[in-house]
């Protein structure tokens, strides 16, 4: 801590913003350690004046069911966390999601699955970004990019890279039919111009067009829209949230540097082949997760087997049991390596 406050107190520091923002989320980070271990000590504290009081022949026993719950919830958050250790656990996250093959039925889950990471984000106090939106010909969307901004979100969220399962009975057919569906979902550490990445201007094609979808009036006056082709890899990145072709460029090309970030860092990790099978084709046999509505309600990870019965408490953003069981399996498979 001394030494983040030695360097935030450099008149020099705020001359180079991208050293000064580093510099004061380091700092930030340490202070909500400390307000964590105060707040901590505080609630222990008064558990043990419910215990006393209880003693004392008072009825506290819902305040301290309550109050144990509570801490129970906080407690398991910063377990959660502990279980991120990676390079690039604590950025914030590129969330991308594209629907299966399957038209409307697909395109309407990928945009349920937009709704719940938005939710999720909101349920763990983190800001978010639309980036990208193209709506679906009929409902739902066939593409969408966002932002999450929070500490630790790229560590919570690559549980979530792969391809996700709905089974349902379809809105869309009139003869009331079972329906499965398959969306996928992307995920990349949002990167700082610390980190170098190599872009030759020959491996780019740059394509402008009308901004859809959600975004107010203007986004379908002027062809403001941007998207970026990145020929050797295939990675495409879409930006039209700004009002201005240049803001969007800008945009696209910070998460285009994300993207091709993470995907040499794919290329170096002993686990590379198992997070490219999670990457497979969006259909049957892929996915990580399913989640049934009919005939039957449950939501199953695949990979760690954890269920849930409350489906619509997890559509509706509560991500945390299959986070955690995901990080507490991969940590497992690390100390299986070494």
């Amino acid at each position: 801590m001394q030494r983040v406050e030695k360097e935030a107190s450099d008149p020099n520091l705020w001359s180079n913003p991208e050293k000064s923002q580093t510099v004061m989320r380091e700092r930030k980070r340490l202070e909500d350690m400390l307000s964590t271990e105060a707040e901590l000590a505080r609630r222990i504290s008064d558990l043990d004046a419910y215990f006393e009081l209880g003693r004392e022949g008072e009825d506290v026993s819902a305040d301290l069911r309550r109050e144990i719950a509570s801490l129970r919830e906080r407690v398991e958050k910063l377990e959660t966390e502990t279980l991120l250790s990676g390079d690039n656990d604590a950025r914030n996250a590129i969330v991308t999601i594209h629907p299966g093959a399957g038209g409307t039925e697909s395109q309407d889950w990928a945009e349920m699955l937009l709704r719940m990471y938005m939710r999720w984000a909101e349920r763990q106090g983190f800001q978010t970004v639309l980036n990208d939106y193209q709506p679906g010909e009929e409902a739902g969307i066939k593409s969408a990019t966002f932002t999450v901004n929070g500490e630790y979100a790229y560590g919570l969220l690559t549980s979530e890279i792969g391809v996700h399962r709905l089974v349902r009975m379809s809105p869309f057919d009139q003869a009331k039919r079972r329906h499965t569906s398959f969306a996928s979902v992307f995920v990349s550490p949002e990167i700082d111009e610390s980190i170098q990445v190599d872009i030759k201007p020959e491996d780019l094609r740059v394509d402008t067009y009308r901004s859809g979808g959600k975004g107010g009036q203007h986004v379908n006056t002027t062809d403001s829209a941007v998207r970026i082709t990145h020929l050797a890899t295939g990675i495409v990145v879409s930006c039209q949230n700004e009002r201005s072709q240049h803001k969007n460029r800008d945009r696209a090309m910070s998460m285009l540097r994300s993207r091709l970030y993470e995907y040499e860092l794919e290329k170096k990790r002993a686990e590379t082949k198992k997070i490219e099978d999670s990457k497979l084709d969006i259909d049957f046999g892929s996915q990580i997760r399913s989640y049934v509505l009919a005939p039957y309600r449950m939501v199953k990870d695949l990979r760690t087997r954890m269920e849930v019965g409350d489906v619509d408490r997890v559509i509706d953003g509560d991500l945390q049991p299959f986070i955690r069981a995901y990080l507490m399996m991969r940590r497992q498979e690390q100390q299986a390596a070494k």
